[in-house]
């Protein structure tokens, strides 16, 4: 099955219709190459193209949308953190003013991908028996495209409703005065949590490790200060390529023990007033190299916390006297009345430390402890195989026969977090070994989107059929990301931040902790030293000799 107007032969194939995706069909469109996206989903949006009670972002207006000015001119946003209702809107408005969808492939899901070595061009596969075969492959399919569930003993049996946050019915379930069960209190949990919480006639939520989730400060917007606003829009944009969190705001400029106690205690008073992830993003710049800092920073937001907690017990729960990580080290979640809720006497905390999931029954949860918590719905919000698993799920194979997810199987090799040797022609965007969860999401896409973009046209302007990462190039890419990451305290959690959320991944750093403006300093220097540490096979030359 080819593609409806004949041509299979793409200059380039974009997997992935959400911000990176739409990001390098404009740009790509814009220099006259032949392009399509294939997305799996029904609808432009990637992630949010559906979304679980309370899903929203995490990053503030206006810094969670692309920047260009014919997208943001006009378009009004209705929140400070938008839903993903209001994120499915953004993501129309694009498509009438850009006429995305006419170059995009719904419901298509690449399933397969191999580089043709005689050809210099890959070959894609789809599930619906699509095959094309484009120049170039670029992944536009985020880090958490592919979700986790634990193996729980008896799942099949539970008989009332069960879904993954990940996969929620689009026309939405009933929760009201339902009986309803939660497991997980990451990002995902947190809002499901604080939103079902009020409605529900009781709630059970399962607890491995409390989350430290920060006050988000959410707000509606008017068009009048949203348009006054406007004018510093392109410095806000660019300002956040020289920071290191991707946001138009830094680190505060001292080491947290150099400060006075009144000097830090006004600082933190005010990040926790303005919400959002200022307190981490804006902190001292060494609390997360630093345990003794990041333990100050931690009590500061642990008192904060308590405050609001009626019962001892959920205090110690939900913000411990000893932290079970440092602060930082797992995503810190945004909230707004999460810890409200567990006020609520129709609202129950299990705490799996004491007392782990036995099985799940037909009609609920069986602890350890021999309790069975009944519910008529039971969420799993247990998160996803991020930042490797998105791209080991498709069968990609390279010129050696070697598959993406057994190239990593005992840790990830890649050259500058967007390419990998034996890999030809492919690239990949927002996903491990870049600088993707410790930065602003629209802000690490553009880098590497428009990195990849000029490479491109570079080959195309210079007669050049196809581009690999040198081994070595990708070992010296491997050891800055060791060198950098171990350093970090974000080691001392078992999270997704380093694969331990998964069993029998391999755990080590999958992010480079350079930060933003670092690694947009490094991957533009590699492009101005003629793409150093990547080899190219000119127009009627072969990549015979790679398999070597």
């Amino acid at each position: 099955m080819s593609l409806p107007n004949g041509s299979d032969e793409l200059d380039v194939l974009v997997v992935g219709a959400g911000f990176s995706g739409i990001h390098q069909l404009y740009h790509f469109r814009k220099l006259g190459y032949s392009v399509k996206v294939f997305e799996a989903a029904s609808d432009l949006g990637g992630v949010w193209s559906h979304g679980y009670p309370g899903c929203r972002v995490d990053s503030d207006h206006p810094l969670y949308q692309l920047s260009l000015p014919e997208l943001w001119e006009d378009f009004i946003w209705k929140e400070r953190y938008p839903g993903w209702r209001e994120l499915n809107e953004y993501f129309q408005y694009i498509d009438r003013k850009l006429d995305v969808k006419r170059d995009v492939s719904f419901n298509t899901r690449v399933v397969a991908a191999r580089f043709d070595q005689e050809i210099n061009r890959w070959i894609v596969t789809t599930e619906n028996g699509l095959v094309v075969r484009p120049r170039f492959l670029v992944l536009c399919v985020g880090f958490a495209s592919k979700s986790y569930t634990p193996e729980f003993k008896g799942l099949e049996r539970f008989e009332g409703i069960c879904h993954h946050t990940a996969h929620w019915p689009q026309e939405g379930v009933e929760l009201k005065n339902k009986r309803v069960g939660v497991v997980g209190t990451g990002a995902s949990g947190v809002q499901v949590i604080q939103e079902v919480g009020p409605e529900v006639s009781h709630l059970t939520v399962f607890q491995r490790t409390p989350n430290m989730a920060l006050p988000m400060r959410q707000k509606n917007l008017d068009e009048k200060s949203q348009e006054q606003q406007k004018a510093l829009y392109p410095s806000m944009f660019r300002r956040s390529k020289q920071t290191g969190g991707g946001f138009p705001y830094e680190r505060y400029p001292k080491t947290l023990f150099s400060a006075t106690l009144e000097e830090r205690l006004l600082h933190w008073e005010n990040l926790w007033a303005q919400g959002g992830f200022h307190f981490t993003v804006t902190n001292f710049n060494d609390i997360l190299m630093n345990e003794d800092a990041n333990r100050e920073v931690y009590n500061f937001w642990r008192d904060k916390v308590r405050e609001r907690i009626h019962d001892l017990r959920i205090q110690e729960l939900l913000a411990p006297t000893i932290p079970p990580h440092p602060l930082g080290a797992k995503r810190c979640s945004l909230e707004q009345s999460y810890y409200e809720v567990f006020n609520q006497p129709n609202v129950a905390l299990v705490d799996l430390n004491e007392s782990d999931i036995s099985e799940v029954t037909s009609k609920g949860i069986l602890t350890k402890d021999g309790v069975e918590h009944e519910f008529d719905v039971l969420v799993l919000a247990t998160g996803f195989d991020s930042l490797t698993g998105s791209l080991t799920q498709i069968d990609i194979r390279g010129v050696d026969g070697v598959s993406i997810a057994e190239k990593w199987a005992n840790g990830v090799y890649t050259n500058l977090g967007m390419t990998c040797a034996n890999f030809p022609n492919m690239f990949f965007i927002y996903g491990a070994q870049a600088p993707t969860a410790f930065s602003n999401g629209p802000t690490c896409i553009e880098i590497q989107g428009e990195w990849i973009v000029r490479c491109i046209r570079h080959m195309k302007e210079n007669d050049l059929t196809a581009i690999y990462p040198t081994p070595e190039a990708e070992a010296e890419w491997r050891a800055l990301i060791m060198n950098t990451g171990y350093r970090a305290l974000v080691n001392n959690a078992k999270s997704w931040y380093v694969g331990a959320n998964i069993p029998g991944k391999t755990v080590e750093p999958l992010n480079y902790t350079g930060g933003v403006n670092q690694y947009l300093e490094i991957i533009e220097g590699i492009a101005e030293r003629g793409y150093e540490g990547f080899g190219f096979m000119s127009t009627g030359g072969s990549l015979q000799d790679l398999d070597k």
